[in-house]
């Protein structure tokens, strides 16, 4: 898989050959590149090919909960007793699909159980049945950045989802120095990023635009 450091290297020879004179920040071509893999990624959505995609996906192997309230957690029209709990932080940013962030999968963290999605509308309407005492189901929902999970008393969950941004803040859980961006794979297959690529070449075979503000190239592109 190429590295994000390599996938911009390659759009920028792609808009440098549009425009040789043409001064490209990273975080520019970055952008770019962001924007393209978000049209194949919802491509391969629209194919039901996306799921399939392991290398997609990048598993979160401990997300700490915490305990919230109803309110928060949008489902205060809930007439039984409801015990919510909640991401601590704020997920990284996620790639969106047609549904929703791109989440494959959230298990418990002995991978013993896998959580069901749902909506909080679709909860609310499942807690109120007078049949919900005998729902077995642990389920969760995507709010504000965080995932919420009704009724089930764990400390903590994996995720396996498509990321947009770097797992900054749960890459050092295992004590080990953080993978540098530029050096970490760009989440599309090299035959995926292709398509990039060529998305790329028909937008700028006949023109670049770069923004004005293009004089920090030397920052680092999370900045």
């Amino acid at each position: 898989m190429t590295t994000i450091g390599e996938s911009i290297s390659r759009v920028r020879g792609i808009m440098k050959a549009a425009q040789e004179d043409a001064f490209l920040p990273d975080r520019f071509v970055y952008s770019i590149i962001t924007k393209y893999a978000k049209m194949v990624i919802k491509e391969q959505e629209d194919k039901r090919k996306l799921m399939s995609y392991d290398d997609l996906f990048e598993m979160i192997e401990f997300v700490e909960l915490i305990e919230v309230n109803k309110i928060e957690a949008g489902c205060a029209p809930v007439k039984s007793t409801c015990t919510i709990h909640r991401t601590k932080d704020k997920l990284p940013k996620l790639f969106n699909g047609s549904n929703g962030p791109l989440i494959r999968k959230v298990y418990s963290i002995d991978g013993s159980q896998e959580l069901e999605p749902t909506k909080v509308s679709q909860f609310i309407s499942i807690a109120n049945s007078p049949d919900y005492k005998y729902n077995t189901a642990k389920h969760y929902w995507f709010r504000n950045d965080y995932l919420y999970f009704p009724n089930t008393d764990i400390e903590g969950v994996m995720i396996d989802a498509l990321w947009e941004d770097l797992l900054d803040g749960y890459c050092t859980l295992d004590n080990k120095e953080c993978t540098p961006m530029q050096e970490r794979p760009f989440p599309l297959p090299d035959h995926l990023f292709a398509r990039v690529e060529q998305m790329a070449e028909q937008e700028f075979g006949i023109s670049v635009r770069v923004p004005d503000d293009g004089a920090d190239d030397g920052q680092n592109i999370l900045r």
